[in-house]
């Protein structure tokens, strides 16, 4: 077993590594990566079909759990989740059927027009935008929609948008925490432990709407001298369309915002309705191609698929850690460390949770450390809602840190790459690493101000 942990931990790490180093495009270096873990790992070290299953998960697709719920939220979270790689691609269609129609250039100079063309109110506008939007729908959904709209008005107010769509990405996962719908670690840890809607609100709520404040102010400061470059452009507003000559087609148009709309209230509705993300992703695509008429060949063509594949050999990477107890060890470390001591315990959690989630998927990592949290809070005698609403600002934040730790982070890149934006490590990690620290920085001290 000490082999196959290590032989997982190795190919990780070569996997980061070559992804960092940025010399061959990052859905290539994951399956390759993916395909070794499947055959050395899996393989060669634990001589396991069943590990092989498990990770590639295939069966679970067929499973009706796997499109519609009912009750609680399954906590299985193992290999690949095809869940939000389905619900992925099915928003892809979705946005790329209203850029058809042009929503985004008609909400583009809506927005323009409203600020006077000014460039900072759009950047503050728009980081609102994306952590409000974020607490009700998932971030994948926001950054896809947010991410198109920022290039086009970089397109037309002729400003590089790689700041505004940082921000927005930040902005994104941090509005996640504030609610249980708003990233999928939170709602594991909510339906696991029982904690509500409002539970999320009154706790990691009142922590994420503080650290929003502050994250505008920083993102601000960090990007002012780009931003003040082009706001000292002046923009004359007559050298610009109307919105409402931008809509070529109305008909297209309006059903785009339909289906946009539909997209919404399923995403707020889905833990009543018992509609899984995967089959909401599906729903959507299917009216968006359907409404597209001829045009649904192009749509599908145009879909990002290098995205996708790059999950997907992440999730079996991941799932290597995963199926050799790799992820458990770790989460098993705080017990030994912390000693039984409260304040070192939260300091622990919210720390290793970052860390490990800026690497690693932080959906199977929030499933290990919830019975670890569950024995602590009874070893000590504590209340395991603290402990709960620690390991969610944690996992939800540290994700931030790094390209790889969260599925926003991913598609926010791939859209931007996609138009010739391109955002390396170097570039990502040099503005949202500190930002990462100084939200779980906030976080620890308003835990211990409130509950100690």
């Amino acid at each position: 077993m000490v082999f196959t942990q290590v032989l997982a931990i190795v190919i990780f790490l070569a996997m980061f590594l070559l992804i960092i180093s940025e010399k061959w495009e990052r859905h290539v270096i994951t399956l390759s990566c993916g395909l070794l873990t499947l055959v050395l790992v899996f393989g060669v070290g634990m001589r396991s079909m069943k590990a092989v299953m498990d990770t590639l998960n295939i069966q679970g697709i067929f499973q009706t759990s796997f499109w519609y719920q009912a009750g609680e939220v399954s906590e299985s979270s193992t290999g690949i989740n095809w869940a939000t790689i389905i619900f992925v691609a099915g928003m892809m269609i979705m946005v790329e059927g209203m850029a058809k129609a042009g929503f985004f250039r008609w909400l583009c100079m809506r927005i323009a027009r409203m600020v006077s063309f000014q460039v900072i109110p759009i950047f503050i506008t728009f980081m609102l935008l994306s952590g409000v939007l974020a607490m009700f729908i998932d971030s994948i959904t926001v950054i896809l929609f947010l991410a198109a709209v920022t290039i086009e008005l970089a397109q037309l107010l002729k400003f590089d948008p790689v700041p505004m769509i940082l921000s927005e990405i930040f902005c994104a996962n941090l509005g996640g925490s504030a609610t249980m719908c708003g990233d999928p670690p939170n709602i594991i840890i909510g339906t696991s432990m029982g904690y509500s809607f409002a539970d999320f609100i009154q706790n990691t709520g009142l922590i994420a709407g503080l650290s929003l404040i502050v994250i505008i102010i920083y993102f601000y400061f960090v990007f002012r001298k780009e931003l003040r470059q082009v706001t000292a452009q002046k923009q004359d507003p007559s050298n610009y369309p109307e919105p409402g000559q931008i809509i070529t087609d109305k008909r297209s148009f309006g059903i785009s915002c339909v289906i946009f709309l539909c997209a919404v209230v399923l995403l707020v509705s889905h833990a009543q309705t018992g509609l899984t993300v995967a089959t909401i992703g599906v729903f959507i695509a299917a009216v968006t191609l359907i409404a597209a008429g001829k045009d649904a060949v192009s749509l599908l063509k145009k879909v990002d698929y290098k995205t996708l594949l790059f999950f997907v050999g992440l999730f079996i990477v991941v799932g290597g850690l995963e199926q050799t107890g790799v992820l458990e060890l770790l989460a098993g470390l705080i017990e030994t460390i912390s000693g039984g001591q409260t304040m070192i315990m939260v300091a622990i959690i919210i720390i290793l949770s970052a860390v490990a989630s800026a690497f690693v998927d932080n959906i199977p990592f929030a499933a290990t450390m919830i019975p670890v949290i569950r024995s602590l809070a009874e070893m000590n005698g504590l209340d395991t809602s603290v402990l709960a609403w620690t390991l969610a600002m944690g996992t939800d934040i540290g994700g931030s840190a790094t390209p790889i730790g969260a599925s926003a982070n991913v598609v926010g890149i791939a859209v931007a790459s996609k138009e010739g934006y391109l955002i390396g490590w170097g570039k990502y990690c040099k503005t949202m690493a500190p930002a990462t620290i100084i939200v779980i920085a906030i976080s620890m001290v308003m835990i211990y101000l409130r509950y100690f």
